[in-house]
């Protein structure tokens, strides 16, 4: 991933990201709580502090 995108994912704002998962597009908003590396994944904590857990390789967009 680029590095400026990682920087962008460490602060703590309010993303709406798009991603792929079992082939379908799925829309998820909420604040990073955790971006591993070494698993490729991005949990992301939503307004009712459910944690959902986004393949980096399957992310389409960022907002």
């Amino acid at each position: 991933m680029n590095k400026m995108i990682l920087k962008a994912l460490l602060k703590n704002h309010l993303l709406t990201i798009n991603y792929y998962k079992n082939g379908l597009l799925q829309t998820c908003k909420g604040r990073v709580c955790k971006l591993d590396l070494h698993q490729q994944t991005l949990s992301l904590k939503d307004e009712q502090q459910k944690i959902f857990s986004i393949r980096l390789s399957g992310i389409k967009e960022i907002y």
